[in-house]
């Protein structure tokens, strides 16, 4: 029993709850009814279109539709990622093969080739001709899936697939996945909260679901003050695609790169490393590495503050992408969540009484003659006292220091601290 839940720890949401069937998939019904009509078609005759082409945006269901409907319908499924395929002879051996040849089991097989995006580089040699004369002689249904099917390189390719556009889920259809989960995993989660990942991950379903997960993983109760900093999120990225190359690449180079993928504040990105470094690097010596790598880069962080030079931000990022990944000694071990900064969480929900305390202390200083630092440093502790424990003092304090309502509420603790 005890190896089960360790093992459901470090599974990912978005594989546990993976739709088994068509109708728990989020959204695109039209498209999956498409799709749907047309692999049954295969059952009376081949179709002109021997190929499905499935695209739009990354996370909105587009594989799972292909991997649930092959389970409804019993199908065996050939499933592989084209870009692992970049040759027309890899191409050949393995899509060419599998579509013209019948299982052993006696099933009608479906062939997927995913990611087909990865195929259009300059490394491609042939594949994705190779694809276009398997699918003329194709005698099993080949479902191919890309971001954009509309890449200049598929010009061809297009003329014989039958083009299915999957759109973003909306609001509505996210927000619900979202209380499914949250029902089977025994979590009771304010609607604020779900709202407000749904929100945020725009449509991308698989996003809400890893956010979903980093929030309330090993919690009873999800409330909308858990994830309320995330409106204040700069995430352009996918931040957990930047971590899984800074944590797992094998090339310094890509992790560096990561950092322009990001496209965010990099002390920011600092952060979400510092906080996932503990997590991820599970080797005691790989730990130290990365640790004293962390440390050279706020190191210099501290230099660029002190002495405004920012020559030394080449530093930095080295330090903190690079250092990170010729840490890592062996491959990974299992599946770890990302985690989002305890640090940045506290500032986000500390951020109103930070202000408040901010706006007393210029008012204490400017009476005083302090900086506003000074003040909150030095009076302010002793202010507080007095507003908790003498009416009448606090009320002629209140008046010397120009002090509005909510100031008052605030020194006298009727207002969160």
């Amino acid at each position: 029993m005890r190896c089960k839940e360790e093992s459901d720890v470090y599974t990912p949401w978005t594989a546990k709850h993976k739709p088994r069937k068509l109708a728990e998939v989020v959204g695109n019904q039209a498209a999956i009814q498409k799709l749907e009509k047309w692999i049954k078609s295969w059952e009376k005759a081949i179709p002109k279109k021997r190929a499905a082409f499935l695209y739009g945006p990354p996370g909105v269901g587009k594989t799972v539709s292909v991997e649930a409907l092959a389970n409804e319908l019993n199908l065996e499924l050939v499933e592989k990622n084209a870009s692992d395929y970049r040759t027309a002879d890899a191409v050949q051996r393995f899509a060419g093969m599998a579509s013209q040849y019948t299982t052993l089991s006696g099933k009608k097989r479906l062939i997927l080739l995913d990611e087909m995006d990865g195929i259009t580089g300059t490394a491609d040699k042939g594949g994705v001709r190779i694809i276009t004369e398997i699918i003329k002689t194709s005698r099993s249904p080949l479902v191919l899936i890309a971001n954009n099917a509309y890449d200049p390189r598929f010009s061809t390719l297009r003329s014989y697939c039958l083009l299915i556009k999957f759109e973003k889920p909306t609001f509505y259809e996210v927000l619900r996945r979202l209380k499914e989960i949250c029902q089977k995993e025994g979590i009771q989660a304010e609607a604020d909260a779900l709202k407000l990942i749904a929100k945020k991950d725009k449509g991308d379903i698989r996003s809400a679901v890893n956010d979903l997960q980093a929030l309330a993983q090993g919690k009873k109760k999800l409330t909308y003050q858990d994830v309320a900093w995330l409106a204040d999120r700069d995430r352009k990225d996918v931040i957990f695609n930047v971590l899984k190359t800074v944590f797992y690449s094998k090339n310094c180079l890509d992790a560096k790169r990561a950092v322009d993928a990001a496209d965010m504040d990099l002390d920011m990105l600092f952060e979400w490393i510092y906080e996932n470094a503990p997590h991820h690097l599970k080797d005691p010596h790989e730990l130290a590495e990365g640790m004293d790598a962390l440390a050279m880069a706020d190191l210099y962080r501290g230099r660029i503050r002190s002495t405004l030079n920012w020559k030394f931000m080449r530093y930095v990022i080295d330090f903190m992408t690079a250092g990170i990944t010729v840490s890592k000694e062996g491959p990974a071990r299992g599946w770890t969540p990302f985690q989002f900064p305890e640090r940045i969480k506290w500032l986000s929900k500390t951020r109103k009484n930070r202000k408040m305390r901010s706006l007393i202390g210029l008012k204490i200083g400017k009476k005083c003659h302090l900086s506003s630092s000074a003040a909150i440093r030095e009076v302010l502790p002793f202010l507080r006292i007095i507003f908790e424990s003498n009416a009448e003092m606090s009320a002629g304090l209140a008046d010397w220091f120009d002090l509005d309502d909510s100031m008052v509420a605030y020194l006298a603790g009727s207002q969160g601290s």
